[in-house]
């Protein structure tokens, strides 16, 4: 039996790359390391340019009393420069710039964790797991330590998210296959930290041949479940796999612990495992490369940094010019200008998409009402009537129609016949909703001060 949830869709998969083994990229000349890898706070630059760094040096420091990961150099090399530079997103961030010295030289503070494991108290883990900056490697790129702590003594369930359900990526199914033993390991700590007396490893069921070796690795282990989930989009959503594992609802607003669970990505759990094994802090990570205009479609471990760019060339270049380039999936990732964007921790992938795979509608958009959006909708929602109260500048409709609840998934836009672009609409709302909240609150702050 294949565990589901309500709604969603199913996408075209191609997965051209899960034949792929995980390969090493060697060295880039230089890397450019942001100073905004995850949810929370911008680092602080914690070198000056001319200084010396090397693998696992911290370069980014987070404030004092602040969310947010520390940022370590995953080369060794001189800081050739502190600037803003263009990110996957689309903003300019502080960058430290490293010029690679190939030595591959390794910090002293890098050392293993000399304690096993069962004798670790909670509060050593959690700050390993914080100083070695990892954070979730899904795509969210919330603090590890901190849903740590979001879940201590209200967690019953740890699931473990291996759905990686967009199209093309298959970073996580190669880990899979490649290094289950890692995921496992750091499965273990993750519960030891969280204090969950159980685990749920969700795997999709088009990937089956990760699952026989999962098994065999916890067979010893009862209070760890490998579960063969739908494959269905978005299964990856943290709301839908509660679900689909458990039958329990997450409230909008709610964080997984309140539905007594914990998710991490298999990409988060293996890094645990490396930061007590070897004490290297987060610096590397697995990412697709493919798209259809790439000549040798491959997973790539690369250095945190390296721009897109190189990573296209080690794959073999381009066969032709890409429609778009895309960090992440095609349903939720980000299209970029400059296939300079580095890498960072939360990059599953870069897509080179062909004509083939990014075909426009030769008609105006248009809604036909045939409530595929709503019937798709992970959410519940009733996205089509969202798009139309923006289109006519009705923010106050959007909202009570629950626009600030979309995830932003993009099954309504894939599905829909009269190709409306609904979650773009969408995001105009949230936007506006947003700023005119921050400017009520501004003029309330102003008013309680005179």
């Amino acid at each position: 039996m294949a565990y589901t949830f309500k709604g969603g869709i199913h996408v075209d998969e191609h997965k051209l790359t899960d034949g792929c083994p995980i390969e090493k990229l060697p060295e880039p000349d230089y890397v450019k390391l942001s100073m905004s890898q995850n949810i929370g706070a911008p680092c602080i630059p914690a070198v000056a340019v001319g200084d010396h760094v090397c693998v696992g040096t911290v370069v980014g420091a987070v404030p004092e009393g602040a969310l947010g990961c520390p940022v370590h150099s995953s080369v060794s090399g001189t800081v050739r420069a502190i600037e803003d530079n263009l990110m996957p997103t689309g903003a300019k961030e502080s960058t430290v710039i490293i010029d690679n010295d190939g030595e591959g030289t390794v910090a002293d503070t890098v050392t293993p964790f000399e304690k096993n494991i069962n004798d670790a108290t909670r509060e050593e883990i959690t700050d390993i797991i914080k100083n070695a900056g990892i954070s979730g490697m899904g795509g969210a790129a919330f603090p590890t330590y901190a849903k740590i702590n979001s879940a201590v003594g209200k967690a019953k369930l740890l699931i473990v998210n291996c759905a990686e359900c967009e199209p093309f990526i298959t970073s996580d199914h190669r880990l899979l296959l490649e290094r289950p033993e890692e995921v496992i390991a750091g499965i273990k700590i993750l519960m030891k930290a969280t204090g969950v007396p159980e685990a749920y490893i969700g795997v999709e069921d088009n990937k089956r041949d990760a699952v026989p070796m999962l098994k065999k690795l916890t067979k010893d282990a009862d209070f760890i479940s490998v579960k063969v989930v739908k494959t269905k989009y978005p299964q990856g959503d943290e709301r839908q796999l509660i679900y689909a594992l458990t039958g329990r609802e997450l409230p909008q607003g709610k964080l997984p612990a309140d539905a007594g669970c914990v998710i991490f990505n298999a990409a988060t759990c293996a890094a645990a495992y490396n930061a007590f094994k070897s004490g290297m802090p987060l610096v590397k990570r697995i990412v697709t490369v493919s798209g259809g205009c790439g000549k040798e479609p491959k997973n790539v471990e690369v250095p945190i940094g390296t721009p897109a760019s190189v990573l296209v060339e080690y794959c073999g270049g381009l066969v032709k010019s890409p429609e778009k380039i895309i960090t992440g999936g095609p349903m939720m990732g980000q299209t970029q200008w400059d296939a300079n964007v580095p890498v960072k921790k939360g990059t599953s992938s870069i897509l080179l998409l062909s004509a083939d795979y990014s075909k426009k509608p030769s008609l105006p958009a248009t809604c036909i009402r045939c409530g595929k959006c709503i019937r798709n909708c992970p959410q519940h929602l009733m996205p089509s009537y969202i798009a139309q109260f923006v289109q006519h500048d009705d923010m106050e409709g959007a909202e009570k129609y629950g626009a600030m609840n979309c995830v932003e998934c993009g099954s309504c836009s894939y599905n829909c016949p009269g190709k409306v672009e609904i979650v773009q609409y969408i995001r105009v709302a949230k936007a506006s909703i947003r700023a005119a909240a921050a400017q009520m609150k501004a003029a309330k702050e102003k008013s309680e001060k005179n």
